[in-house]
């Protein structure tokens, strides 16, 4: 029969989807990020939805409940990197789909080194190359906490596990030195420079 369950959707989509502003902004964030499609912005978008309407509920209320719910909402997004240690609740309400996509596998893997471009740090996941604190993770849009930062490294069975393994290099562009090109010069020009010649010796003498 299968799940019973409802699987519900982990994103909303925007009310106007064909905003042309809003449209180039997904397709810089889609290239920079290395996304598969616009859903993974999505679900950013609708992370930070979600953890604004809490703060807004929390920064109009006064009970000791609401304070303990605001040390665990600031201490989740400080522990995944996502608000500097200290933050407040205003710091929630300007933050940018960027500093979520900046937390994800894919693009701490790249930032670490450990691939050269955003697409390959996702070729690498979802080959299971990539293990985090012991763990073998294939999904790029895991979200890394602090502590897990260093923890990221490749799966020792695998092959680029090697430093030197091709794929992990970084090809160097040789420079190419121009060598001068002589400007041809026909035998007018040579002729008069050969007159002009004797003509300052002849002054000197």
């Amino acid at each position: 029969m299968g799940d019973p369950r409802k699987l519900r959707k982990q994103y909303a989509t925007p009310m106007h989807p064909w905003n042309a502003e809003a449209l180039e902004k997904e397709k810089v964030l889609t290239q920079e990020y290395g996304l598969k499609n616009k859903k993974e912005i999505y679900r950013a978008n609708t992370f930070l939805k979600k953890y604004r309407s809490i703060a807004k509920r929390l920064a109009t209320s006064s009970s000791a409940q609401s304070d303990k719910e605001t040390e665990q909402v600031l201490g989740k997004l400080v522990r995944l990197g996502i608000l500097p240690p200290g933050s407040g609740l205003s710091d929630i309400l300007s933050l940018e789909p960027r500093d979520i996509l900046e937390r994800r596998l894919q693009t701490r893997v790249f930032r670490l080194g450990l691939a050269r471009s955003v697409s390959q740090a996702r070729q690498f996941i979802t080959h299971r190359h990539i293990m985090v604190k012991g763990t073998e993770i294939s999904s790029p849009s895991y979200l890394i906490d602090v502590q897990e930062d260093q923890q990221i490294l490749f799966r020792g069975k695998s092959s680029l596990s090697n430093i030197e393994h091709p794929e992990r290099s970084i090809p160097v562009k040789e420079e190419v030195v121009a060598e001068p090109v002589e400007e041809p010069v026909d035998e007018a020009t040579q002729f008069d420079k050969a007159i002009e010649k004797v003509q300052e010796e002849a002054k000197d003498e």
